[in-house]
């Protein structure tokens, strides 16, 4: 486990959310990717202040919405952002040996996984993730409050598991929910 933390998980919702507002006027992505801060995370290892689960769809990027750079977020993808034991298995390595102290599920508006749970039975693999989304938005057809749903559930799973408990025991660890909004670029903590 490591002793020092990164920083504290209301340092890191402030960092995510003033990087928030920069991308909110930005033209051009402004985290550090420069030579420097690739040689220094190579020569001495990443110190990630926060852990971001979310959704593998390409026009959600969270490097580029909180302004982070290389080595900043410890970013973990899936579609529709649901849990299973290999996402909660990262954010026990992230939280345990990285020192993060915050966990950010961060799911979006106009989410292709939510609204196939809500208007299709998808078949193949697909059924797995939509399933999970099923169970966590019941009846719900409402896009913007079933992905809301989504995300309290998938706060719950992380809350809910044994070892991120004792990490959330022992270092403060703090597990919150948010909303992208992919029509402005904001994001809104839930």
């Amino acid at each position: 486990m490591r002793e020092t933390p990164v920083c504290t998980a209301a340092d890191a919702i402030y960092k995510l959310a003033a990087g928030n507002l920069k991308y909110l006027n930005a033209e051009n992505g402004s985290g550090d990717i420069s030579r420097r801060i690739r040689m220094s995370t190579w020569t001495k290892g990443q110190s990630p202040y926060a852990i971001i689960v979310t959704c593998s769809d390409s026009r959600v990027i969270p490097e580029n919405i909180f302004s982070a750079g290389i080595g900043e977020l410890f970013v973990i993808r899936l579609a529709g952002n649901i849990i299973d034991d290999n996402q909660l298995g990262s954010i026990e390595y992230a939280a345990g040996h990285l020192g993060c102290r915050l966990v950010v599920v961060l799911g979006h508006t106009h989410c292709g996984a939510v609204d196939a749970a809500i208007n299709s039975e998808p078949s193949g693999y697909i059924r797995y993730i939509t399933d999970e989304i099923k169970k966590a938005i019941g009846d719900e057809t409402d896009p913007y409050k079933a992905s809301c749903l989504n995300v309290r559930h998938s706060v719950q799973e992380i809350e809910k598991s044994l070892c991120i408990h004792d990490i959330k025991t022992e270092t403060g660890l703090r597990v919150v929910g948010a909303m992208y909004h992919i029509e402005d670029g904001s994001v809104e903590f839930l």
